[in-house]
């Protein structure tokens, strides 16, 4: 019996060879873009944790960028084998995460540095620390990234945009630029919310104290994706990519793909200005017909047309 899923597998035009997986806001028209929220027409809002719906062997390219993070290390290894599963032979996986190997390289830098007395190098380790650290243990939207970011006075701003990017111009814009009023519907759905998450606080609080209310305050927080649950590097990506079977992988640059005209896309680069630099860039390939689908099938357990669960909670 095929799964729910299959069931509810979305056709495609044969146009769209190409698919973008948790696009956000950074999407083109000409891809097939999910989001877990859809911010324009052409974006499908689709949750992951019910798989990639999609037949098998329907895509030239998947891409994610900046989404295997937030997956616990067994859920991000079943995205990778729905990415496999949708390739067609010789089709192209594109993965952008934060790269930890440079992220940990810098800390170590800047901690040296900072210990002999390099006073630029003491604010830089500051935020090399929040960089390594904040993204996966913050109990807030935006954690102390966010605050340090949206300061007025930042001693070394130049590094911290040369870190994040998009990130920082956004962070800094809140405290420059006046917000747009939520609809009518954006403010009844969040004061239904708020209510909802008020009332289960009390209940929680009345049940179990104090600290069982901060408890479930922390834990909606780090359940709605926001947090980092895995960090990679090069070498755990291609460990990964080849244990689901790729094969070819290397790291690119932000404008390199082997993508057909990638880089018109503006997915990673706009003009040439990288949106996300702290990030690592890699690619690997499905091996064509007969290089090792009998292996794919047998992990993805069953039919090769069959569309797994790939992210249990």
């Amino acid at each position: 019996m095929k799964s729910k899923a299959i069931n509810n597998a979305i056709k495609v035009d044969s146009q769209y060879r190409y698919l973008n997986l948790g696009c956000g806001k950074q999407f083109h028209e000409d891809w097939v873009n999910l989001d877990l929220e859809s911010s324009d027409p052409t974006v499908i809002k689709h949750d992951l944790a019910h798989g990639v719906p999609f037949q098998t062997g329907t895509f030239d390219a998947v891409y994610h960028s900046h989404v295997l993070e937030h997956l616990k290390p067994e859920q991000g290894e079943r995205l990778i084998e729905e990415c496999f599963r949708v390739l067609k032979p010789g089709g192209i996986l594109r993965v952008v995460v934060p790269d930890l190997e440079r992220i940990a390289l810098l800390y170590l830098e800047m901690h040296e540095r900072a210990w002999d007395g390099d006073d630029d190098c003491k604010v830089n380790y500051n935020w090399m620390k929040l960089e390594l650290l904040d993204q996966l243990v913050r109990e807030c939207s935006g954690g102390r990234m966010g605050k340090y970011m949206a300061s007025r006075e930042i001693e070394n701003s130049e590094f911290v945009r040369e870190r994040v990017g998009d990130e920082f111009s956004v962070c800094q814009s809140l405290t420059t630029s006046p917000q747009s009023k939520p609809s009518v519907r954006e403010r009844l759905k969040q004061k239904t919310l708020s209510v909802r998450k008020k009332t289960a606080r009390r209940v929680v609080r009345w049940l179990l104290g104090q600290r069982a209310e901060e408890a479930l305050d922390e834990g909606v927080f780090r359940v709605q994706g926001e947090i980092h649950r895995w960090m990679y590097d090069r070498y755990s990506l291609r460990e990964l990519s080849q244990k689901k079977g790729f094969d070819g992988f290397q790291v690119c640059q932000a404008t390199e793909s082997s993508i057909v005209n990638y880089d018109t896309f503006e997915l990673d680069a706009i003009q040439g200005r990288v949106r996300k630099p702290d990030s690592i860039f890699v690619e690997c390939q499905k091996p064509r017909v007969g290089a090792s689908s009998g292996a794919s099938s047998k992990r993805l357990g069953g039919s090769s047309d069959q569309i797994v669960n790939p992210l249990p909670s």
